[in-house]
């Protein structure tokens, strides 16, 4: 950061903070980045940064095209690292940090379904008519495959029964969702982000499924945690609903991925934990970001350069 030539580095910077302005618009309808880093004297590109919702993150990384990435949740790294689900072999895939983001997964039904546990869709082949994110790359599609898959059933088998699986714009919260519910055009939601959108769906009669502790075992072999939807929470719950875990932001690479280029990002991330606003408490939690917790879960071992890191700088013990 030279005084003598402050040029390129303040180019970069209006280009960055200004992607940075443009994701946070309610006006500016492209929000995932993905920013290349090169040597000004070198054509190709050396580092790759992806900000991601989706496996997408999963697969670019394991091929190399990115070498750290977000996605949220962190379920579906658990899954890649254990080589379950559609993962077909064990991806080396390793963590950075982990954003904290306490959130669960949600089966809510209307009353007069007569629903009281998910699987009951299946045993008896009832006619949905569901709302889901209409956003079909988002990865509550990929953990609610698996789920229903766990439950006995697909979004094409509630099809084939008579039902009708709609892909509505928005979080559940929307005109089109929880408003199609009222209106009595659907009578279930299944989402995540349910702080947003819970508590209205019960004062609207609705029901939030448990999964049966024998369908939350097999989901557990997979590598998904468990989670509980409580009524400390949600008042208006009957009793505590159990379900599968949505939370975490994970940042993430692969063990092949040079040790002082995981080490230059930890280096960069923690000289900006102050300008980075954290649920308006002001900086980062770093101490919160390299460990296991119950809004952070990390089923994957931390990247080498990443743990030493982290505990030189007394974030770990």
């Amino acid at each position: 950061e030279s005084p003598f030539f402050p040029m390129p580095i303040t180019r970069s910077r209006v280009m960055l903070e200004a992607a940075s302005e443009l994701v946070g618009m309610k006006i500016w309808p492209y929000r995932q980045a993905r920013i290349s880093l090169r040597d000004q004297e070198e054509g190709e590109c050396r580092i790759s940064l992806f900000r991601s919702h989706n496996i997408e993150a999963i697969e670019a990384v394991d091929r190399g095209e990115v070498h750290i990435a977000t996605l949220n949740p962190a379920a579906p790294l658990s899954l890649a690292y254990r080589g379950c689900g559609p993962f077909i072999k064990p991806i080396a895939v390793r963590a950075i940090a982990i954003i904290p983001s306490f959130d669960q997964l949600a089966f809510a039904v209307a009353e007069k379904t007569g629903l009281q546990f998910l699987s009951e869709v299946a045993e008896r082949r009832y006619p949905l008519r569901v709302s889901l994110r209409g956003q079909r790359t988002h990865s509550v599609h990929f953990v609610l495959k698996e789920v229903l898959a766990g439950a006995g059933f697909s979004l094409e088998d509630i099809v084939s029964w008579g039902g009708e699986v709609r892909y509505d714009h928005g979080l559940p919260d929307a005109p089109n969702r929880l408003g199609a519910v009222e209106r009595g055009e659907v009578d279930a939601i299944f989402d995540e982000a349910l702080a947003f959108w819970g508590a209205r769906a019960l004062d609207l009669g609705m029901r939030l499924l448990p999964l049966a502790d024998k369908h939350l075992q097999r989901l557990e072999e997979l590598g998904f945690r468990r989670a509980t939807i409580s009524k400390e929470n949600y008042p208006k719950l009957p009793t505590d609903v159990m379900t599968v875990d949505f939370s975490g932001f994970p940042i993430f690479t692969h063990a092949r991925v040079a040790d002082e280029v995981v080490r230059s990002f930890c280096i960069a991330l923690e000289r900006r934990k102050d300008r980075i606003p954290w649920e308006g408490q002001g900086a980062l939690p770093l101490e919160r970001m390299c460990r296991d917790t119950l809004e952070g879960p990390l089923d994957i071992p931390l990247h080498p350069a990443a743990e030493s890191f982290w505990r030189e700088r007394g974030y770990l013990r």
